[in-house]
């Protein structure tokens, strides 16, 4: 221990002396100024918020809503991408891309008044032609964002000065082959380390297209743990070849544990050191198949769930191991729950979210969490991402809809609906706000909700300030 608090004070000192910082101290870090003044309510620094579920702890969400939807704060214009930003003290953080570059813009989250930007040129083409702005949200902490690419370089921001304090191309380092749809796994910051899911290959596997990709091997980064402060490459581990879901970590019994939902199966690990506990295989074995949900981890469980294939399983954790609780059953066509791009969120022994793989057949699902029996299942509201908040799910839907839902695990219990409109000029006629596909999972922060369509984000307000 004495060894490790050595090698992360020196590591602060030559990071300050390099940048010339006097306003960082090593041990203790200056945030920068907050900038909000919705005091009541909470940050949200990191992908899936900062229980990393998708739940708000914030009460007092007005139910219902108006027919017209909750009032609109701001809304704004955004480039390509998938991703939706993140909040910290009074900023709201958005990744896109616009024309030939990756931009990071800074905005005040309460108002969407532009305060900053960085950006680095991109070259990113995807191999399936979606979109070739970035998947992952920006992850704050303290005085630092991170930003992690589709074509693999990762750059650490200081939010104070606006300065970049170091950058790694994690892709060209590791030598990872595009996949489908490039990078779309965010990172997490777990005490002095970013773990991210990296997937290297040998040169060997180089000479394979997006229709050989069933060849490509990998070579020892799976997941690539980076020192926070300097991007320096502490330890990777695993054969494994990255896929979309993101990064994870919770306490189990008397030890932390990570997870990584890689593309064969679910990898979990010990955060401090890399060392493996187990790896849980879980993949469709059709060539096309990916893994892009985060698991969710409830006590010593760990659900995971895919969309081509297996289906979902719930493992019981344990040091070194795991026990199956339950799986769906591979010769039946039916199963607990499929969920594609979004992640389900559990309250109280349920587990809600969208299961289906397209548009079409997608339904939204209750299913119990001890044994994955369904409880309801909704057609026709296609694809959706939930957050959870004050006792009500949050639905948006891919093509635009918003819905307010009770969490209830006997019926399905529609609070409200609404499509936000856009005020027309004079005439135009009237246009929707979130455009398909809409397939970021809401955010709430400081009781403002933030949605993002295709191309424009919008906030609003949905717990008035007290």
């Amino acid at each position: 221990m004495k060894k490790r608090k050595f090698v992360a004070l020196a590591a602060c000192l030559s990071l300050v002396s390099f940048y010339v910082l006097p306003h960082v101290a090593c041990g203790e870090e200056t945030l920068p100024p907050d900038l909000g003044t919705r005091k009541q309510g909470t940050d949200w620094e990191t992908f899936l918020g900062p229980t990393l579920d998708s739940k708000s702890t914030e009460t007092g969400l007005t139910t219902p809503w108006p027919e017209a939807g909750p009032r609109v704060v701001w809304q704004r214009e955004l480039g390509t991408s998938y991703g939706i930003g993140s909040v910290s003290r009074g900023r709201f953080f958005q990744f896109d891309r616009y024309d030939d570059v990756e931009r990071l813009t800074v905005l005040n989250a309460e108002t969407g008044e532009f305060l900053w930007k960085f950006e680095y040129p991109t070259s990113y083409e995807d191999s399936l032609g979606y979109n070739n702005g970035p998947r992952t949200s920006p992850i704050i902490d303290g005085d630092r964002v991170y930003i992690y690419g589709a074509e693999g370089k990762m750059h650490c921001l200081q939010i104070s000065t606006q300065k970049l304090l170091w950058k790694v191309d994690l892709n060209e380092k590791f030598g990872v082959v595009q996949n489908f749809f490039g990078v779309g796994s965010s990172p997490i910051v777990y005490g002095d380390l970013l773990l991210v899911m990296v997937g290297g290959s040998p040169p060997e596997s180089h000479q394979f297209g997006r229709f050989d990709l069933d060849r490509v091997v990998g070579k020892d980064s799976g997941v690539v743990a980076l020192n926070k402060m300097t991007g320096e490459v502490v330890y990777h581990k695993s054969d494994e070849l990255a896929s979309y879901a993101s990064m994870t970590w919770a306490k189990i019994g008397e030890r932390p544990f990570a997870f990584a939902f890689v593309r064969g199966g679910l990898l979990a690990f010990q955060p401090e050191t890399g060392v493996i506990d187990f790896h849980f295989p879980w993949r469709a074995k059709i060539r096309d198949s990916v893994n892009a949900s985060t698991p969710v981890i409830v006590g010593d469980e760990v659900f995971i769930s895919e969309t081509y294939g297996p289906g979902s399983a719930l493992l019981k954790v344990k040091t070194g191991g795991y026990d199956v609780v339950w799986e769906d059953d591979p010769k039946k066509r039916d199963k607990a729950m499929q969920t594609h791009w979004n992640t389900a969120v559990y309250h109280d022994g349920y587990l809600y979210g969208s299961s289906g793989r397209h548009t079409g057949n997608a339904e939204l699902r209750c299913i119990e969490w001890k044994t994955g029996q369904v409880k309801w299942s909704v057609p026709g509201l296609t694809r959706s991402s939930l957050l959870y908040v004050d006792g009500h799910f949050v639905c948006l839907s891919e093509d635009g809809i918003l819905r307010l839902i009770k969490a209830n695990p006997e019926k399905y219990e529609l609070v409200s609906e609404t499509e936000l409109r856009q005020a027309p000029e004079p005439g135009e006629r009237v246009r929707p706000l979130l455009k398909y596909p809409a397939w970021s999972a809401p955010i709430l922060s400081h009781g403002l909700l933030y949605v993002r369509g295709d191309d424009r984000l919008v906030c609003l307000e949905v717990m008035p300030v007290k």
